[in-house]
């Protein structure tokens, strides 16, 4: 059997007792959180979130790309989300390459050229998080009421440390 009818499968099963259908579109807490694509992490589970509660951005290291930043626009702007969480973890495979390592690799698995392709990998987890801190302080489109933090997720305790609140 495929993942994909296993996933199937259990979207039958939680169908059957779905109650949510009725939550409004704007998330209940007025937070968007941004981080990783890891499948460690289950964000809703260690930030204490039920459905309903957030917008979760994921992707490879939780960075602020473009991509994050036009979420977060459309969260605020649109859904009327006011605060921003950044949470990156220990562990993180961004910071075991860089854009030159994999770049290479493409070229040799695929033969396809990824030279000019910013993967954002970093080497300091908290100096990252910082960064992309900034980056939504930074943005024009964010509005500078909007609170912005940003944490470490600990993958070997599960434990939440505070790196910086602006």
């Amino acid at each position: 059997m495929a993942v994909f009818d296993e996933f199937v499968e259990a979207n039958r099963r939680y169908a059957a007792s779905f109650d949510k259908g009725d939550l409004p579109i704007p998330p209940a807490r007025r937070v968007a959180v941004v981080t990783c694509m890891d499948a460690r992490l289950d964000p809703e589970e260690f930030l204490g979130l039920e459905v309903g509660d957030a917008h979760v951005i994921r992707n490879a290291g939780g960075r602020v790309s473009d991509d994050a930043i036009r979420s977060l626009v459309i969260s605020q702007r649109l859904l009327g989300t006011n605060e921003v969480v950044i949470v990156q973890h220990t562990g993180c495979g961004m910071l075991t390459f860089s854009n030159e390592d994999l770049a290479g690799k493409i070229r040799a698995d695929l033969g396809a050229d990824a030279s000019e392709t910013d993967f954002l990998p970093f080497t300091d987890l908290e100096e990252n998080i910082r960064r992309d801190v900034a980056a939504v302080r930074g943005s024009e489109l964010v509005p500078d009421d909007v609170t912005v933090s940003g944490a470490v997720y600990d993958v070997g305790s599960g434990e939440l440390r505070e790196v910086v609140r602006s």
